[in-house]
């Protein structure tokens, strides 16, 4: 497509975008011949061929007349070429010579025999050359007025019918006036040969006629034009003639997110950060609204043409709403399921043991699905993976459009979820579109279709609710749909599950912990939003949807330099907010539609469970109707009320011990005093004792939860080792089974664990290596 001829742009309503020139660089725009004004075709006719119609592929009588002025002059007066001889030499250029010139006839003849006169001046004319790269006459009438070839006028017409006789001298940039001093030759021709009269040859001469500026042909979207251009070439997209392509973007809108990206990064620069790139989709038809894929397409020192849009970046934590989503789909989890945010460890073969961590290097302990979720918390979403599988999460990735991710389950691991894989920002918005319309997947939508003149006058859109702006014409355009990257997938997922995730999302309490109720996520009206961050702070990302619109933003820099601790919510947050204020700053956007089918009960906010007297803390969550009768069953067990000499009650916690370590790691872990814990080791523990440091006196921490006044007795393997009223004891590691147990009056608790000395050619991996404690 790209390498026949240039393609004009235009936006939604109509509003030019720019031009694209052909690969071979030259700008050519191709029209049928009643789509160019009469007045340019009379006016070429009249001067360069008057007897077009008349005479064959020659004008003997022309050619006549230019040797007698030639042998009375001595020298060539004037050309004998036809507009048929003058196209030969076009479609094949050949040396001014005698041969070339009987090669040139010889062609010429070959013409007429098989074309109408009107189908030679139509390529005639789709291929005058008319300074610089500009070639036919749609293509100058773009350039230097503005308009299509069917909307010029006579003065308009008659200027640019003077430029093929000396394209290079005459180009209306540099030597206007010459140019004008041949439009008056081309006009009196016209009026010798009866097309116009003198008056309307002189009106037409004295008419002030202004050349726009042509900046580089591109006024806005550059990197949306050309990739648009790319997809034409490999076939991605197909259009009846690229010529003129009305494309979804709303210039006004466009416009207003370049600028929002350029004032983002100027207000992060001191923190190293250079590039950003956006994307606006409208939720109902799937069209791109707004492409900017970095703050200056043009800026060469800042590597402006890379595209921020389709580039492969890590893309932190914002897949993990479609990992929860399909957890809750295979009843994986429940909305009231709680997850443990505790220190985690995950032996890999051939590799370190992998410890997830969130960047406040903090553990929540017991938590919510949805404070997970809302707060990107790392390990319960490395929980939930382990338990969906690498596998079945990256096939649903691939579901949703992520084609990119295109390795083995083995090759992400269990980092798939926070961001170990590449992907783009027109994946994610797609992805996060998909969630918006609950699991109705649809293909990202670019061109709407081939311009019309009447189309190029339209008002501008007025932006507002996504069903009010009328029929999109996305069927004038036939488009080539990929496997993974257009084909509608009915039903992906569960709508419930959907508009759970989607609830979840935009509950702004849900997210206070780790961002604030006030945050740059937090909009006056309803929104769905993820941000997601990618190790040492080189990708920022924030992705979010309204029931009319998903805006996708990533912030960051295209050589992978690292910011200055920018997180997703200090980087590419911002742009989002902007983006999303400004949408839907005439009318507030619809409600997002609770969960069908799901109903709310309370539960205890720690323990996820029925509420007991003892819980302090209450919420509503959603709940299937097939669980009501287990929640009604089970009441909460993570609080206990306890007494003390007829005192007031007290709450007091009773956590599984899966959360024994976590406990040990609080200041003051709140357990009730009727319970005794061991938090190290931990019941099934397995310690390695390595065997250059075997006497070195290794030693392993003993410790309770609570520090007590009470005189507690440790027993190891049946013999008591210490009596004492601290909560630790350190014991030196000696290889074999033990059993630690713990006894202060009638209570007690106790562990098994296993010490083994370690073989230095046969290191076991993913178990405690012991060392020297202090």
């Amino acid at each position: 497509m790209q390498d026949r001829q240039a393609i004009e742009f235009s936006d939604r309503n109509g509003l030019p975008l720019g031009t694209l020139l052909s690969r071979n660089q030259e700008h050519t725009a191709v029209v049928p011949l009643n789509e160019i004004s009469p007045h340019f075709k009379n006016a070429i006719i009249a001067a360069e061929d008057r007897g077009f119609y008349q005479h064959g592929a020659l004008d003997l009588k022309a050619i006549a007349r230019a040797i007698l002025q030639a042998i009375k002059a001595k020298r060539i007066v004037s050309g004998a070429s036809t507009i048929t001889m003058q196209l030969a030499r076009m479609l094949d250029p050949v040396p001014r010579t005698l041969a070339g010139k009987i090669k040139e006839i010889w062609l010429s003849w070959r013409l007429t025999a098989g074309m109408s006169k009107d189908e030679i001046l139509s390529a005639y004319l789709n291929r005058l050359p008319m300074g610089g790269n500009i070639y036919g006459v749609e293509a100058a009438a773009r350039v230097y007025f503005g308009i299509p070839a069917s909307d010029l006028n006579l003065g308009q017409a008659s200027l640019l019918t003077a430029l093929p006789n000396d394209p290079s001298n005459l180009n209306p940039y540099h030597n206007l006036s010459g140019l004008k001093r041949r439009q008056t030759y081309v006009l009196d021709r016209m009026v010798k040969d009866k097309y116009i009269s003198r008056v309307e040859a002189d009106r037409a001469l004295s008419e002030k006629i202004t050349i726009q500026l042509r900046k580089q042909g591109i006024l806005a979207a550059p990197h949306f034009l050309f990739w648009v251009a790319n997809e034409l070439d490999n076939g991605n997209l197909k259009v009846t003639h690229a010529g003129n392509l009305r494309t979804t973007i709303d210039r006004p809108l466009q416009q207003f997110v370049e600028a929002q990206v350029q004032e983002v990064i100027r207000s992060l620069a001191p923190n190293n950060v250079h590039h950003a790139a956006a994307l606006v989709i409208d939720n109902r038809t799937g069209e791109v609204l707004a492409y900017v894929g970095s703050p200056n397409y043009f800026n060469e020192t800042q590597i402006g043409r890379n595209d921020g849009v389709q580039a492969l970046r890590q893309p932190g934590s914002t897949l993990k709403p479609f990992l929860y989503e399909l957890a809750l789909e295979k009843r994986i989890i429940r909305p009231n399921t709680i997850l443990a945010d505790v220190p985690t460890r995950y032996a890999i073969p051939g590799a370190k043991i992998y410890s997830p961590q969130d960047y406040s290097e903090t553990f929540q302990g017991p938590v919510r699905v949805r404070i997970a979720l809302a707060n990107s918390l790392n390990i319960p979403a490395v929980r939930v993976l382990e338990k969906v599988s690498v596998g079945a999460f990256l096939e649903r990735l691939h579901q949703l459009g992520f084609t990119n991710l295109n390795h083995s389950p083995e090759y992400y691991g269990l980092g798939l979820t926070l961001g170990s894989g590449e992907v783009s920002l027109w994946e994610l918005a797609r992805a996060y579109l998909t969630m918006a319309r609950q699991g109705d997947a649809i293909p990202l939508v670019s061109i709407l279709g081939n311009l019309t003149p009447n189309q190029l006058r339209l008002p501008p859109l007025l932006l507002g609710r996504a069903g009010e702006r009328g029929k999109s014409g996305a069927g004038e355009v036939e488009k080539k749909i990929e496997p993974g990257k257009g084909k509608k997938d009915e039903g992906l997922g569960v709508r419930s599950e959907w508009a759970l995730i989607t609830n979840m999302l935009s509950d702004a309490h849900a997210r206070a912990k780790a961002f604030g109720v006030e945050s740059v996520l937090a909009l006056p009206f309803p929104a769905a939003v993820k941000t997601g961050t990618s190790s040492n702070f080189r990708d920022t990302w924030t992705v979010g949807f309204t029931t009319d619109y998903t805006v996708a933003t990533w912030v960051g820099n295209f050589d992978g330099d690292r910011m200055d601790k920018v997180s997703g919510v200090m980087g590419a947050a911002p742009l989002w907010n902007r983006i999303m204020l400004h949408l839907h700053e005439r009318e507030e956007p619809a409600p997002f539609s609770p969960p069908k089918g799901l109903v709310q009960k309370p539960i205890c906010t720690l323990s996820g469970l029925r509420p007991t007297p003892a819980c302090p803390s209450v919420v509503q969550e959603y709940f299937y109707p097939e669980d009501i009768s287990d929640y009604e069953s089970h009441p909460d067990t993570f609080y206990q009320m306890v007494s003390r000499d007829g005192k007031s009650p007290e709450y007091r916690l009773n956590l599984p011990a899966e959360y024994n370590e976590w406990l040990a790691m609080q200041p003051q872990p709140n357990l009730a005093p009727s319970q005794l814990k061991i938090l190290s080791p931990r019941n099934g523990d397995f310690f390695l004792i390595h065997p250059d440091r075997a006497n070195t006196g290794q030693r392993l921490q003993f410790k309770l939860a609570n520090k007590s006044s009470q005189t507690v007795e440790w027993w190891l393997n049946g013999q008591k080792v210490a009596t004492q009223s601290s909560n630790t004891l350190f014991w030196e590691l000696q290889p074999g089974n033990w059993t630690l147990e713990i006894r202060s009056g009638e209570m007690s608790d106790r562990v098994n664990f296993q010490v083994e000395l370690a073989e230095s050619k046969s290191m076991r991996r993913g178990f405690s290596v012991a060392s020297p404690s202090h």
